[in-house]
């Protein structure tokens, strides 16, 4: 499961069980648990790649590929193109740009940029811009070095953007997946709805102390490369899924075509509901089997998680895990989830299923009374065996994020006056590292800068004022990054899930430009998605099956090829994890020490640190995405358009 590796307490309980994995005579299964399979696992081109490069070897030279780094999907023909050059040369070199038949169709000269500190590598950068003539298959040469083939088109996000979405399908839990929507590779029988040697997410009973009652929680995804369902994991993901299609639909023009129904890989095609919206419904509905019902203690509440009582090797297939299965006590964190996840639902599925609209506000308001009277239940980050503990002991933003979103749904004063209260009201949401499952204030600042309401004027021109002050503070720290990052260079910033982090900054750059349509905020999402798709220090591309070197190996029970070759690799969109500085498993601390930050990355199973994936990374990837494709649908060029301040404005 994928933690935020930065609080201490976390850093600490990851410590403890690889010492543990590493210095006691366990049995074989909790070995595996620990580190992957006892089968012995081949490095990767990428993997070896990042052991050459934290090892000491020159990383201007060998180890990382070609000298040339790209977005190896592509670019816009009218968007940014930037490419970063790994030489040793202080002054500036010539580069050619070459169409697919080795013709050059541009030239110019880079930019020395020196040491960059992130890397380790002494780099120069080029902008070719300028150009942007449609094509495939060009590349980019300099310093005698060639790039990978990338393509410039408006189309290059148009598949990405199905794939990473797709991934969604593939994690749905006590459903088949269906050879016809993704391959007879990635099909499989439903997990966990009572077929031996599954236990059934539909009657699950409690972990040992917790309740007496049993519930059906059935549906929803897996969350990462284990197979447990957690609410503050699904909560933020399915919030994203949902504010992609609420960004498509606000944006200028119509631009969610490519969402609605017929456009995805899921069976509920022909439904008259937006695919993306269908795709979300499925975990919305686990979220709301979560809540305890009425009559029996802490009714309203929502259970934390449910998982396997121990871990299960890899790899293990849904349909094959063993495990009982067990609910985690409710948390006010995930009950907060609940309700920010279902108001937010409650507007968007209005005009699709108003019945059903009508049943996530219930469970939101539901879920906000109840955490208001027990505003401290705390989910222990000591819970971890057989899934993640998902320990949050701060739950401010969860209430901010929950009353803005009640308040949008329902323009109801009490949670306009609990938006008011709350302690992040004024405070900067907008952490240097991104925001994430444990940190969700910034979904409601967001909401509130960016959704039509009747907000007043002033509170939204805070909100709005905030999202456009972080996205010059992101902006500015890409500019003086040569391979164009929105965090910090350095260690701390390159977290467990640190191209998530990434995603979600680039989301914030993408709202302020949303809001204002001033093409520097549109030009800096964009440049962001480069680093994501190969313009890094390891020239590769994070998302599988995108590019010419893609991540291909991450962390998972089910799609565990490095390990049992008869299984496929993770399907193409899936999202892998990213530099991690904190190497929180034994194979990284081994083969990466002394890594500078953004070389910290195997493409390894057994490296859960840097190298898992997770429903919501993949969410993060899936609004960036949409928004970039989106940007190639029209000529958006500098000019200014109807922004979503301007629709918020008309509205109140």
């Amino acid at each position: 499961m994928p933690y935020r590796a930065r609080r201490p307490e976390i850093r600490a309980t990851l410590h403890r069980v690889v010492a543990l994995c590493v210095l006691t005579a366990l049995p074989l299964t909790v070995l595996t648990a620990c580190f992957g399979s006892a089968a012995e696992a081949k490095p990767s081109a990428a993997s070896g790649r990042a052991q050459l490069s934290s090892e000491g070897g020159d990383p201007t030279a060998r180890g990382t590929g070609p000298r040339v780094r790209v977005n190896q999907v592509g670019y816009l023909p009218r968007g940014p193109k930037n490419a970063t050059v790994v030489s040793a040369a202080t002054e500036p070199l010539t580069w050619q740009l070459r169409g697919a038949g080795g013709q050059v169709v541009a030239r110019g000269k880079s930019t020395p940029r020196g040491l960059d500190p992130a890397s380790g590598q002494r780099v120069q950068t080029i902008d070719f811009g300028s150009f942007e003539r449609p094509g495939s298959r060009y590349t980019l040469t300099a310093d005698g070095a060639t790039s990978y083939p990338f393509d410039i088109s408006d189309h290059v996000y148009d598949g990405l953007r199905s794939d990473a979405l797709k991934f969604f399908y593939i994690q749905r839990s006590g459903i088949p997946i269906e050879s016809s929507l993704v391959g007879a590779r990635y099909a499989r029988p439903a997990g966990h709805v009572g077929v031996p040697p599954n236990t059934d997410d539909a009657d699950a009973s409690c972990q040992k102390g917790v309740c007496d009652y049993r519930l059906d929680v059935r549906g929803g995804w897996y969350d990462a490369a284990d197979q447990g369902k957690y609410v503050v994991n699904g909560g933020i993901a399915v919030s994203q899924l949902l504010s992609t299609w609420e960004r498509a639909s606000h944006a200028p023009g119509d631009q969610t075509k490519a969402l609605a129904d017929g456009s995805l890989r899921v069976p509920e095609h022909g439904n008259a509901t937006p695919d993306i919206l269908d795709e979300a419904r499925w975990e919305l509905a686990f979220l709301l089997r979560m809540q305890v019902p009425p009559g029996l203690p802490l009714a309203g509440m929502a259970h934390h998680k449910i998982h396997d009582r121990a871990w299960t090797p890899l790899p293990t297939s849904p349909q094959d895990d063993p495990q009982p299965r067990e609910l985690h006590r409710p948390s006010t964190a995930a009950t907060l989830n609940l309700a920010a996840a279902g108001a937010q639902c409650a507007r968007v599925f209005k005009p699709f299923d108003h019945a059903f609209a009508d049943r996530c506000l219930s469970a939101a308001k539901t879920a906000w009374t109840a955490a208001k009277a027990h505003p401290k239940i705390y989910a222990s980050d000591s819970d971890a065996g057989g899934g993640g503990a998902y320990g949050d002991r701060d739950v401010d933003d969860e209430f901010y994020w929950a009353a803005a979103e009640l308040y949008l749904t329902t323009g109801q004063q009490t949670y306009l006056d609990a938006v008011r209260s709350s302690p992040l009201h004024r405070s900067d949401v907008f952490a240097p590292g991104g925001f994430g499952w444990q940190s969700v204030g910034a979904l409601g600042r967001l909401d509130l800068a960016s959704v039509p309401s009747r907000l007043p004027a002033a509170e939204r021109q805070f909100a709005r004022g905030s999202v456009i002050a972080a996205a010059d503070t992101y902006l500015a720290r890409q500019r003086r990054q040569a391979y164009g990052v929105p965090i910090r260079n350095d260690a701390a910033s390159y977290a467990w899930g640190s191209n998530a982090n990434i995603l979600n900054n680039l989301v914030v750059i993408a709202t302020a430009y949303d809001l204002t349509g001033r093409a520097g905020y549109r030009d800096g999402a964009l440049r962001g998605m480069d680093y994501i798709l190969g313009r890094n220090g390891l020239n590769n591309s994070y998302v599988t099956g995108y590019g010419e070197h893609s991540s291909q190996n991450q962390h998972s029970r089910i799609f565990a090829h490095q390990l049992d070759p008869k299984r496929p690799h993770p399907p193409t969109g899936t999202l892998a994890g990213g530099a991690n500085a904190a190497l929180q498993d034994p194979v990284a601390q081994k083969r990466l020490a002394g890594c500078r930050p953004q070389l910290c990355y195997l493409d390894d199973i057994r490296s859960f640190a840097t190298n898992e994936y997770a429903i919501n990374w993949n969410s993060a990837l899936t609004w960036m995405v949409s928004f970039a494709a989106d940007q190639g649908s029209a000529d958006q060029g500098s000019a200014d358009h109807a922004t979503a301040g301007d629709r918020a404005t008309a509205r109140s």
